[in-house]
């Protein structure tokens, strides 16, 4: 599978990822135990180095406690305030 080429979104996933196993209270031992994967690729994901297919997505929401729909949901605000951040500091000319 070739790398996505919008690192936004991979970061908004990592962010994601982290912050809500941190809500939770978990450690990537035992988010990779909720989630049957293993805690490196959990940490990975978590910095972006790796891009989850759908199904460890599905995987992974389960982890957190979301539904996919939620968890992608929430992915997607996180992304949306990163191209926003983006696109302010674009335009400082400072």
């Amino acid at each position: 599978m070739r790398a996505s080429g919008n690192p936004r979104l991979v970061q908004a996933l990592a962010l994601e990822v982290k912050t809500r196993r941190l809500q939770l209270g978990l450690t990537q031992e035992d988010l990779a135990g909720r989630s049957e994967l293993d805690r490196p690729y959990i940490s990975l994901i978590e910095v972006g180095r790796k891009q989850p297919t759908l199904s460890v997505l599905m995987r992974l929401a389960e982890g957190l406690d979301l539904s996919l729909r939620a968890f992608m949901g929430r992915v997607e605000c996180r992304y949306m305030e990163l191209v926003a951040v983006g696109t302010s500091s674009h335009d400082d000319p400072h």
